[in-house]
């Protein structure tokens, strides 16, 4: 049988990059060799692309990823940049090909699928899944709608509030707004928030710029720390609950995990604690009761479809522990992936092995590529 040709894009112009590279790895390392071949795209922080020839096997060292000394870029490691003359290229072709900046020779072949491996802007909120899109080309993961309104945490918020998901209390503001108004948002914060409330980077994930705030000061201070990155910044009051994380698989049937338990090393759920002491704890299937379970399950694949997800996501919850009551945090339309990361770990437990994880979710690019394809998009008398 002809295998599939994977071209993996990872790293990126993100403070998540390097937890890109360490998810690159992982999977690297988990897919079939005998059932794909596998060529490495590589975005390095200031968003020059290097693409390097076929993987021979998984990689060991995670520096290897981003061409240094040679690495998997031999000839082709000189910046590159994405050949826009694929946009014409027929359907059937698939071509999405990658040429160097400063020869014009092709530095790989074509691929039949996309694995974008990037965690944050410029990866996740829908940006490369917009070139993909015009590239024609099938790719894992959520479509640009689904990606932007993941990441951008106000946009998630209203569409869950449409949906009638319960979720905690929030306030928003641009950079703008902040300077022009900053004393009536700290009213607003104080009366409808209170102390202590996170301030969080809108648009960013691994709880990169995210501050707990136990005052005026400190409020003050986080939200100048938010700005570094980006111009719309969130703040959400602190609720004093245990975290509950599903993963969703699939497109337009999609189907959700057991549910899992993180209690953090951290005072929350930080960069840290997530990727640097691995101290927090992760419980699966969590210990919670049966009716809440499902109705994290059900909550789960309603906010999936709210945002019109497709392929993976993993959402998380609030699990009160004053009521009891199950309160939405939020989306990640592309999750940590390595074998130690929750989403992959939750579907282990749900009976999904991580390389047949990683089958079933290059099944579901191309089915949603072809349905996509199959679209009349010229007028027809």
């Amino acid at each position: 049988m002809k295998k599939i040709k994977i071209g993996l894009i990872y790293g990126g112009k993100s403070g998540e990059h390097d937890v890109s590279l360490s998810t690159a790895k992982a999977v690297i390392g988990e897919f079939d060799f005998d059932k794909y071949d596998i060529f490495p795209f590589y975005i390095t922080k200031t968003g020059e692309w290097r693409a390097g020839g076929q993987l021979p096997g998984p990689v060991d060292d995670v520096r290897l990823l981003t061409f240094e000394e040679g690495g998997l870029a031999g000839e082709n490691s000189k910046a590159l940049t994405p050949l826009f003359g694929a946009l014409s290229a027929k359907p059937e072709e698939k071509a999405v090909t990658v040429s160097s900046a400063a020869s014009g020779k092709e530095a790989s072949p074509s691929v039949d699928v996309v694995f974008p491996l990037l965690h944050g802007t410029f990866g996740e909120d829908g940006t490369i899944q917009g070139m993909l899109e015009m590239l024609n080309v099938p790719y894992v993961g959520a479509g640009v709608l689904a990606s932007a309104v993941g990441m951008d945490k106000v946009a998630m918020k209203k569409m869950f509030a449409h949906e009638g998901l319960p979720q905690c209390v929030y306030r928003h503001f641009t950079r703008k707004q902040w300077e022009k108004d900053r004393s009536y948002f700290i009213m607003e914060i104080e009366v409808s928030l209170g102390y202590p409330c996170f301030v969080k980077p809108a648009n960013l994930g691994s709880s990169v710029g995210v501050s707990k705030a136990r005052n005026r000061e400190e409020l003050i201070e986080a939200v100048r720390g938010a700005f570094r990155y980006d111009r719309k910044v969130i703040v959400e009051e602190f609720v004093d609950a245990r975290e509950i994380e599903v993963s969703v698989l699939g497109n337009d049937s999609p189907r959700a995990s057991v549910p899992g338990e993180i209690s953090s090393s951290s005072e929350f759920y930080d960069y840290k604690a997530k990727y640097v002491d691995g101290k927090s704890v992760m419980t699966i299937p969590a210990d919670i009761p049966l009716e809440t379970a499902q109705a994290a399950q059900e909550m789960a694949i309603r906010a999936f479809q709210a945002i019109e997800g497709t392929g993976l996501s993993r959402v998380d919850f609030f699990l009160r522990k004053e009521d009891g009551k199950l309160l939405i945090n939020e989306i990640n339309t592309m999750p940590g992936f390595t074998p130690f990361s929750m989403y992959p770990l939750l579907w282990k437990e749900s009976g999904v092995p991580y390389r047949e994880l990683l089958d079933e979710l290059v099944r579901l690019a191309v089915e949603r590529h072809e349905e996509k394809n199959a679209i009349v998009y010229g007028f027809e008398a």
